[in-house]
Protein backbone atom coordinates (compact mmCIF):
# COMPACT_ATOMS: atom_id res chain seq x y z
CA UNK A 1 0.00 0.00 0.00
CA UNK A 2 1.53 3.44 -0.66
CA UNK A 3 2.09 6.05 2.07
CA UNK A 4 -0.38 8.94 2.83
CA UNK A 5 0.79 11.28 0.82
CA UNK A 6 1.90 14.56 3.41
CA UNK A 7 4.26 15.64 5.71
CA UNK A 8 4.54 15.05 9.44
CA UNK A 9 4.28 18.63 11.12
CA UNK A 10 5.35 18.92 14.81
CA UNK A 11 2.41 20.34 17.05
CA UNK A 12 5.30 22.97 18.10
CA UNK A 13 5.48 23.85 13.97
CA UNK A 14 1.31 24.14 14.41
CA UNK A 15 1.45 26.64 16.94
CA UNK A 16 4.83 28.31 15.84
CA UNK A 17 2.38 28.87 12.28
CA UNK A 18 -0.64 29.98 14.30
CA UNK A 19 1.34 32.54 16.68
CA UNK A 20 3.15 33.79 13.10
CA UNK A 21 -0.26 34.37 11.80
CA UNK A 22 -1.99 36.15 14.48
CA UNK A 23 -4.13 33.26 14.79
CA UNK A 24 -6.60 33.54 17.46
CA UNK A 25 -7.88 29.68 17.67
CA UNK A 26 -6.53 26.76 15.86
CA UNK A 27 -9.55 24.54 14.44
CA UNK A 28 -8.69 20.77 14.16
CA UNK A 29 -11.34 19.93 11.21
CA UNK A 30 -11.52 18.56 7.51
CA UNK A 31 -10.70 15.50 9.32
CA UNK A 32 -12.64 14.43 12.19
CA UNK A 33 -10.34 15.22 14.95
CA UNK A 34 -11.17 12.03 16.60
CA UNK A 35 -9.24 10.02 14.63
CA UNK A 36 -5.96 12.20 15.61
CA UNK A 37 -7.27 12.47 18.98
CA UNK A 38 -3.76 12.47 20.63
CA UNK A 39 -2.04 14.56 18.33
CA UNK A 40 -4.57 17.17 18.85
CA UNK A 41 -4.20 17.02 22.17
CA UNK A 42 -0.39 18.01 21.92
CA UNK A 43 -1.31 20.64 19.73
CA UNK A 44 -4.44 22.17 21.35
CA UNK A 45 -2.25 21.86 25.30
CA UNK A 46 0.81 24.00 23.34
CA UNK A 47 -1.80 26.50 21.92
CA UNK A 48 -2.98 26.84 25.28
CA UNK A 49 0.03 27.44 26.87
CA UNK A 50 0.55 30.59 23.73
CA UNK A 51 -2.91 32.17 24.35
CA UNK A 52 -4.28 30.59 21.56
CA UNK A 53 -7.97 28.80 22.00
CA UNK A 54 -8.70 25.12 20.38
CA UNK A 55 -11.79 24.42 18.46
CA UNK A 56 -13.12 20.75 17.07
CA UNK A 57 -15.60 20.63 13.69
CA UNK A 58 -16.71 16.98 14.56
CA UNK A 59 -19.21 14.75 14.00
CA UNK A 60 -19.74 14.02 17.23
CA UNK A 61 -19.92 10.11 17.36
CA UNK A 62 -17.43 9.62 20.53
CA UNK A 63 -17.08 7.55 23.42
CA UNK A 64 -18.11 9.19 26.81
CA UNK A 65 -14.46 8.83 27.53
CA UNK A 66 -13.65 10.70 24.26
CA UNK A 67 -15.72 13.17 24.97
CA UNK A 68 -14.83 14.01 28.29
CA UNK A 69 -11.28 13.62 27.46
CA UNK A 70 -11.46 16.05 24.14
CA UNK A 71 -13.36 18.64 26.51
CA UNK A 72 -10.21 18.91 28.85
CA UNK A 73 -8.72 20.78 26.05
CA UNK A 74 -11.55 22.46 23.98
CA UNK A 75 -12.67 26.03 24.22
CA UNK A 76 -14.95 25.48 21.53
CA UNK A 77 -16.80 22.80 19.53
CA UNK A 78 -19.07 22.46 16.21
CA UNK A 79 -20.84 19.09 16.16
CA UNK A 80 -22.54 18.14 13.31
CA UNK A 81 -26.05 16.65 13.99
CA UNK A 82 -26.57 15.02 10.76
CA UNK A 83 -30.89 13.53 11.63
CA UNK A 84 -32.99 12.80 14.06
CA UNK A 85 -33.24 8.93 14.11
CA UNK A 86 -31.49 5.74 14.45
CA UNK A 87 -31.99 4.74 10.96
CA UNK A 88 -30.82 7.80 9.33
CA UNK A 89 -27.45 7.51 11.37
CA UNK A 90 -27.35 3.59 10.46
CA UNK A 91 -28.11 3.95 6.88
CA UNK A 92 -27.04 7.47 5.72
CA UNK A 93 -23.68 7.61 8.02
CA UNK A 94 -22.80 4.02 9.51
CA UNK A 95 -23.20 5.15 12.52
CA UNK A 96 -25.77 6.14 15.82
CA UNK A 97 -27.65 9.06 16.65
CA UNK A 98 -27.34 8.37 20.48
CA UNK A 99 -23.69 9.06 21.06
CA UNK A 100 -23.46 11.91 19.07
CA UNK A 101 -26.43 12.96 21.10
CA UNK A 102 -24.60 12.39 24.33
CA UNK A 103 -21.56 14.00 23.05
CA UNK A 104 -23.37 17.45 23.28
CA UNK A 105 -24.41 17.13 26.45
CA UNK A 106 -21.04 16.32 28.10
CA UNK A 107 -19.16 18.32 26.25
CA UNK A 108 -21.71 21.42 27.14
CA UNK A 109 -21.95 19.93 30.72
CA UNK A 110 -17.81 20.34 30.84
CA UNK A 111 -18.17 24.21 29.62
CA UNK A 112 -17.16 24.02 25.66
CA UNK A 113 -19.17 26.57 24.05
CA UNK A 114 -21.12 24.37 21.74
CA UNK A 115 -22.66 25.43 17.80
CA UNK A 116 -24.04 22.63 15.97
CA UNK A 117 -24.55 22.08 12.24
CA UNK A 118 -27.01 20.40 10.25
CA UNK A 119 -26.87 19.68 6.57
CA UNK A 120 -30.27 19.94 5.02
CA UNK A 121 -30.89 16.86 2.97
CA UNK A 122 -34.32 16.91 0.62
CA UNK A 123 -36.21 13.81 1.79
CA UNK A 124 -33.83 12.90 4.70
CA UNK A 125 -33.85 14.86 7.31
CA UNK A 126 -36.09 18.18 6.28
CA UNK A 127 -39.28 16.51 7.36
CA UNK A 128 -40.90 19.24 10.03
CA UNK A 129 -41.14 16.37 12.63
CA UNK A 130 -36.99 15.61 12.10
CA UNK A 131 -36.60 19.58 12.16
CA UNK A 132 -38.80 19.56 15.65
CA UNK A 133 -36.78 16.75 17.13
CA UNK A 134 -33.25 18.59 16.24
CA UNK A 135 -34.36 22.44 17.62
CA UNK A 136 -35.51 20.93 20.05
CA UNK A 137 -33.13 18.76 21.60
CA UNK A 138 -30.82 21.65 21.15
CA UNK A 139 -33.05 23.49 23.24
CA UNK A 140 -33.10 20.89 25.75
CA UNK A 141 -29.84 21.18 26.33
CA UNK A 142 -29.23 25.19 25.80
CA UNK A 143 -31.30 27.48 23.55
CA UNK A 144 -28.10 29.83 23.60
CA UNK A 145 -26.15 26.90 21.25
CA UNK A 146 -26.78 28.45 17.90
CA UNK A 147 -27.43 26.08 15.10
CA UNK A 148 -26.36 26.04 11.65
CA UNK A 149 -28.74 25.01 8.93
CA UNK A 150 -26.49 23.97 5.70
CA UNK A 151 -27.85 24.24 2.22
CA UNK A 152 -27.27 20.48 0.59
CA UNK A 153 -26.10 20.47 -2.75
CA UNK A 154 -25.45 16.62 -4.76
CA UNK A 155 -22.03 15.69 -5.01
CA UNK A 156 -19.75 12.43 -4.83
CA UNK A 157 -21.53 9.99 -3.56
CA UNK A 158 -25.33 11.33 -3.14
CA UNK A 159 -26.53 12.97 -6.79
CA UNK A 160 -29.65 11.19 -6.55
CA UNK A 161 -31.20 14.68 -4.57
CA UNK A 162 -31.47 17.87 -5.60
CA UNK A 163 -30.16 21.10 -3.70
CA UNK A 164 -32.19 22.27 -0.76
CA UNK A 165 -35.09 24.12 -1.78
CA UNK A 166 -34.78 27.90 0.23
CA UNK A 167 -38.33 27.01 1.14
CA UNK A 168 -37.25 24.13 3.65
CA UNK A 169 -34.12 26.58 4.69
CA UNK A 170 -37.02 28.95 5.91
CA UNK A 171 -38.98 26.33 7.60
CA UNK A 172 -36.29 24.58 9.55
CA UNK A 173 -35.11 28.76 10.57
CA UNK A 174 -39.13 28.97 11.61
CA UNK A 175 -39.09 25.58 13.91
CA UNK A 176 -36.14 26.57 15.29
CA UNK A 177 -37.08 29.55 16.42
CA UNK A 178 -40.43 27.93 17.50
CA UNK A 179 -38.20 25.53 19.70
CA UNK A 180 -36.80 28.68 21.60
CA UNK A 181 -33.56 28.85 20.03
CA UNK A 182 -32.13 32.23 20.32
CA UNK A 183 -29.64 31.80 17.56
CA UNK A 184 -29.98 30.17 14.06
CA UNK A 185 -28.61 30.60 10.84
CA UNK A 186 -28.99 29.71 6.97
CA UNK A 187 -25.92 28.41 5.50
CA UNK A 188 -24.71 27.58 2.01
CA UNK A 189 -26.93 29.97 0.66
CA UNK A 190 -27.22 33.70 0.42
CA UNK A 191 -30.24 35.40 1.69
CA UNK A 192 -29.07 39.08 2.11
CA UNK A 193 -27.67 40.20 5.47
CA UNK A 194 -26.98 37.23 8.40
CA UNK A 195 -27.45 38.87 11.67
CA UNK A 196 -26.92 37.54 15.37
CA UNK A 197 -29.06 39.56 17.62
CA UNK A 198 -29.30 40.10 21.13
CA UNK A 199 -30.64 37.59 23.22
CA UNK A 200 -31.79 39.67 25.70
CA UNK A 201 -33.43 43.13 23.65
CA UNK A 202 -33.02 41.54 19.83
CA UNK A 203 -30.89 44.51 18.80
CA UNK A 204 -28.38 43.88 16.04
CA UNK A 205 -24.70 42.60 17.28
CA UNK A 206 -23.53 41.39 14.24
CA UNK A 207 -23.95 41.93 11.00
CA UNK A 208 -22.88 39.47 8.22
CA UNK A 209 -22.75 39.74 4.39
CA UNK A 210 -21.66 36.33 2.95
CA UNK A 211 -18.44 35.14 4.97
CA UNK A 212 -17.52 39.33 5.49
CA UNK A 213 -18.57 40.99 8.92
CA UNK A 214 -20.43 44.31 7.61
CA UNK A 215 -20.19 45.31 11.47
CA UNK A 216 -19.88 44.18 14.73
CA UNK A 217 -21.05 46.03 17.83
CA UNK A 218 -20.47 43.92 20.58
CA UNK A 219 -18.38 45.71 23.61
CA UNK A 220 -15.52 44.97 24.70
CA UNK A 221 -16.67 43.53 27.51
CA UNK A 222 -18.24 41.33 25.92
CA UNK A 223 -22.24 42.81 25.97
CA UNK A 224 -24.71 44.09 24.01
CA UNK A 225 -24.27 48.37 23.62
CA UNK A 226 -28.10 48.22 23.68
CA UNK A 227 -29.22 46.39 27.21
CA UNK A 228 -25.42 45.76 28.73
CA UNK A 229 -26.80 41.66 28.55
CA UNK A 230 -23.40 39.70 28.11
CA UNK A 231 -23.14 37.80 24.94
CA UNK A 232 -23.67 34.71 24.50
CA UNK A 233 -20.40 32.85 23.10
CA UNK A 234 -16.80 33.65 22.78
CA UNK A 235 -15.93 37.33 22.78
Amino acid sequence: MDPIPGIYTTPEKVVQDALRSSCRSISYTYTEPTVYMEYARDCATLARENGISNVFVTNGFMTEESAKFAAEFLDAANVDLKGATEQHYKQICGAKLEPVLETIKILHEMGVWLEITTLLIPGLNDSRGALEFMSGFIASVDPKIPWHISRFSPTWKMTDRPPTPVESLKLAEKVGKEAGLNYVYLGNVSLGEDITACGACGGPLIVRRGFSVGENRITKDGTCPGCNAPFDGIV
